[in-house]
């Protein structure tokens, strides 16, 4: 159990805070008005735009692998949006409420009819021929007549315009309709970032490497950044609720677009979603998932002592109607102040300790194991520690279930063990949570509330009597050793005689060997702990995005690829959403 420090200071394996933006993924905020809405509504909805990334279609063409007729009909296709765009740039270029305003306006639609003349020249490059494309699909026809019924002003409820006579009234449909454009902007100017980060420069063949350099271009970005300013400019007169109604449609505008690049047809098999690689009836999906900082926010280890002290009796009890007798919440306080420092001073000598003398070349398996048996021996006398404290003794099982109802999870990761439990037939999945908590009631009521009380939780657990903890902790799963013995057992009790696929999601040093046994090792988070540790026995942690895109080059090539973890790498994400889209792609996650 990795203790934390009431007050959230956390242990050296838990002191790394989770960001929810994505460190493998290009910053998008230098330059920016960050106090604007069109800053705020991109931070806020940025997750939306790794489903984008994780879409099959941007993953094949990022690999070049993309079959050419599908990139013809997708271009084809991105015509309507290029013509919807002036329309709606014609629409309200009147608008605008000032001479610069206009010329704005003016600005955007003339540099969306130089990106038509741009397609115009691409058709013919790439042999697409629109007439055989005579209409938009329903994907496209779903963005654009939005698009256009808002630039007319059916924004809310599906009313018809009001007569716009005002100038506030057409300023206001001016700042709809470019929140309603802005997010197209945007994303296609991260998509093109990120796309071209995953390029090798040396390779001269790539097919789309044109394309992807004019998204990824300056000129790009500087319009959109030009679109952002607009609509932050449109935006300064309005209200609260007006701003509401912005942020909605740039919501929409998202989902639509993702939904877009989502129906582009693709001929071959792709490694997303990873669990459509191969059919549920030839495998069993089996995901495992660390609890403490991969699922929470807060280490569990300082919510049970949050809970021992704050229903602690003021002063020490004593009287038949306490038949298990507790210390006062100032003594409580200092005895878990005392265990926290001794496990953080002693961590770090663990630390110290293993650590080769010089960084090994080659992944080093069993000198790894080596190490974390020691961890395994240092987590075990900690654990005794804390039984011997009594700082545990008396917590209601009711309080627990209460506490662990509120205990604040992960962005996205509700979600996503959601749809895995909704979709377990199809998918022919099952989850395990497989954690160092002290207390499994806790884990299973942080879930329960989610509708994920079917979620299969391997923990310690606290005794009781009569519903009152006694202080012993039922020592299950305390060490990294632990966890690879019940995620072995877990997995050979999986579909005897069938095909098992595993993954497992972890955050720490604890995670380590689980990670390297599964056949996808996905690490969340931030750990320098766990990513210097690693790095001293060989392991490597590479972004997943970028190794999707190369493994989706090797697929399509017949290369012999391996996806698993013993060969040394793991792959690092930083949120839910990243996971949600490489394992189930789109599956509700709107």
């Amino acid at each position: 159990m990795r203790f934390s420090r009431i007050g959230h200071q956390l242990s050296p394996s838990k002191t790394e805070g989770r960001k929810q933006s994505h460190p493998n993924f290009s910053a998008m905020g230098v330059g920016r008005n960050v106090e604007g809405p069109s800053y705020r509504f991109w931070i806020k909805f940025q997750k939306q735009s790794v489903f984008a990334a994780y879409t099959p279609f941007v993953l094949s063409l990022a690999s070049g692998r993309l079959e050419l007729e599908t990139f013809r009909k997708y271009i084809a296709q991105d015509v309507y949006f290029l013509r919807a765009f002036v329309q709606a740039y014609d629409m309200v270029e009147d608008c605008a409420d000032d001479d610069d305003a206009k010329a704005a306006i003016c600005y955007l639609r003339n540099r969306a009819l130089e990106e038509k003349k741009m397609y115009d020249f691409s058709m013919k490059e790439w042999g697409v021929d629109l007439a055989k494309e005579s209409s938009p699909n329903p994907a496209t026809l779903k963005y654009t007549d939005f698009l256009l019924a808002t630039a007319s002003g059916k924004v809310e409820g599906g009313k018809g315009p009001a007569r716009i006579a005002t100038p506030f009234e057409k300023t206001k449909l001016a700042a709809y309709t470019l929140g309603a454009v802005t997010p197209c902007m945007r994303l296609y100017a991260f998509l093109g970032k990120e796309l071209q980060s995953c390029l090798d420069p040396a390779e001269t063949s790539h097919p789309y490497k044109k394309w992807i350099g004019s998204y990824a271009s300056e000129s790009f970005e500087a319009a959109t950044m030009q679109t952002e300013e607009m609509l932050d400019k449109l935006s300064i007169s309005l209200t609260g609720e007006e701003l509401e109604v912005i942020e909605r449609l740039y919501h929409e505008a998202m989902n639509l677009l993702i939904e877009f690049l989502s129906a582009q047809p693709i001929v071959h098999r792709t490694v997303v979603p990873f669990s459509r690689m191969q059919e549920p009836a030839e495998r069993h999906l089996v995901i495992f998932s660390d609890f403490d900082s991969t699922c929470t926010v807060v280490d569990s280890s300082a919510i049970l002592a949050e809970i021992a002290i704050l229903t602690a009796p003021k002063a020490d009890p004593s009287g038949p109607e306490n038949p298990i007798v507790r210390k006062s919440s100032a003594d409580l306080r200092s005895s878990w102040d005392v265990l926290s420092s001794q496990y953080t001073e002693e961590h770090e000598q663990w630390i110290q300790s293993i650590m080769p003398s010089e960084r090994v070349n080659a992944f080093n398996y069993e000198g790894l194991c080596k190490a974390l048996e020691q961890l395994s021996d240092f987590e075990k006398r900690a654990n005794s520690r804390v039984i011997e404290s009594g700082v545990l003794k008396g917590l209601n099982l009711e309080g627990i279930k209460r506490a662990g109802e509120r205990l604040i999870l992960q962005d996205g990761c509700v979600g996503f063990f959601q749809q895995i439990v909704k979709k377990k037939e199809e998918l022919n999945a099952d989850v395990h949570i497989l954690s160092y908590c002290w207390c499994g009631d806790l884990i299973r009521s942080a879930f329960s509330s989610g509708g994920l009380n079917v979620l299969n939780v391997r923990s310690n657990e606290f005794a009781y009597e009569e519903s009152i903890s006694t202080g012993k902790i039922l020592q299950k799963v305390e060490s990294p050793m632990d966890k690879l013995r019940d995620f072995k057992d877990i997995l050979k009790n999986c579909s005897e005689g069938g095909k098992r696929i595993s993954v497992y999601i972890g955050d720490s040093v604890g995670d380590l060997l689980c990670l390297l046994e599964a056949d996808v090792g996905i690490v969340i988070g931030s750990s320098s702990t766990l990513r210097r540790v690693g790095r001293q026995f060989g392991v490597f942690f590479v972004p997943l995005f970028p190794a999707l895109v190369k493994k989706q080059k090797e697929f399509i090539e017949g290369v012999p690829s391996t996806w698993k973890g013993l060969t040394g790498t793991l792959y690092r994400v930083s949120s839910w959403a990243e996971i949600h889209a490489f394992i189930l792609g789109l599956h509700n996650h709107l």
